[in-house]
């Protein structure tokens, strides 16, 4: 069955003039959404950008107000639609579509999720390392802000670390919450667009950017290019903690069955899957003498034990059906 978007509003729409467009895919957090807009707003940059909010809650549309207030007051190019599927991978695919259809001149395409907040000079670090290193994908730290402040330990969980401390070329990114993507990304992939049958595990970002690097694709870090995540107090307890975890093997099983083809290469996954669960204990045991914490040490054991569930066919599905993001 075909959907249809609903375009809301359109502000300065084809401005020859637009360099880059900042994706911005939202659902029931529209207080937060604010806060992620109005870091938009103050960025400090040279560079003309436009702001793309993809409303993915087509019963309630809470974002829709802000979004359309945000482009009204800010003045900026963008547009404010609502995709009607639900999944986290139908709004980040509305995002870039729209990004591409609407601004055919922009050579650059960010995201920011809905409970970020970037840093003034997030923006242009991150269209300026892309011009400087001629990666086609930029990635940039997401770091933590918890509201509740006794829980900052837990800043150097695997959960909540970026994947890199300093800048320079890596080999691969693995989040869609701070990054840039040139456009010949989306021309170059065979399939240029995020995997739905991510939508409610996640890891569509991830699966995403292993493909721009299976074709070739580079990648470059930004350290100083900085995002803040708000971490409300449920994301600390230990469940949660397990429940990412768990996922986390999952995603990245589902990943590597998708690109083992032959039955040999399913056999070889199977057996790497397995054999990562005793190794899971060495590196937890490293992990428990550096960070002295329990629920950070324990975190390779629970990503081992998700890969093997996820090899048996069972598989964590936290962003069906939520009331509430996540």
């Amino acid at each position: 069955m075909t959907t249809i978007r609903d375009i809301i509003y359109v502000s300065h729409a084809g401005t020859s003039s637009v360099e880059i467009v900042v994706c911005v895919p939202s659902f029931r957090r529209p207080q937060h959404l604010r806060l992620t807009l109005d870091s938009l707003a103050a960025q400090q940059t040279s560079h003309r950008f436009a702001v793309v909010i993809v409303d993915n809650d087509s019963g309630k549309r809470e974002s829709v107000v802000e979004a359309v207030g945000f482009l009204e007051r800010s003045g900026l190019p963008g547009v404010c639609l609502v995709e009607p599927q639900q999944g986290n991978c139908h709004a980040i695919n509305a995002a870039f579509e729209t990004a591409l259809r609407y601004f055919p001149t922009a050579t650059m395409l960010m995201m920011i999720d809905d409970d970020e907040i970037a840093f003034p000079q997030w923006l242009h670090l991150m269209v300026e390392a892309a011009l400087d290193s001629g990666a086609e994908v930029v990635g940039g730290p997401v770091f933590p802000r918890f509201d509740d402040p006794t829980k900052q330990a837990l800043a150097h969980h695997p959960a909540f670390r970026p994947a890199y401390d300093r800048s320079g070329p890596v080999p691969i990114i693995y989040g869609s919450g701070n990054c840039l993507m040139v456009r010949r990304v989306f021309t170059a992939l065979a399939n240029p667009r995020f995997d739905i049958r991510f939508n409610f595990l996640g890891g569509g970002d991830t699966d995403f950017f292993t493909r721009c690097q299976r074709a070739g694709m580079t990648f470059y870090w930004v350290a100083e290019a900085v995002i803040e995540e708000t971490v409300p107090e449920a994301r600390t307890h230990p469940r949660w903690l397990a429940a990412r975890g768990l996922r986390i093997g999952a995603i990245n099983y589902r990943i590597r069955a998708l690109i083992a083809a032959s039955p040999v290469s399913r056999a070889r996954l199977l057996v790497r899957t397995l054999a990562i669960l005793p190794l899971s204990l060495w590196r937890a045991a490293g992990l428990a003498v550096r960070e002295r914490q329990l629920l950070i040490a324990l975190h390779p054991i629970v990503v081992a034990i998700g890969g093997v569930l996820a090899a048996v066919g069972i598989e964590p599905q936290p962003y069906k059906d939520k009331a509430k993001p996540v």
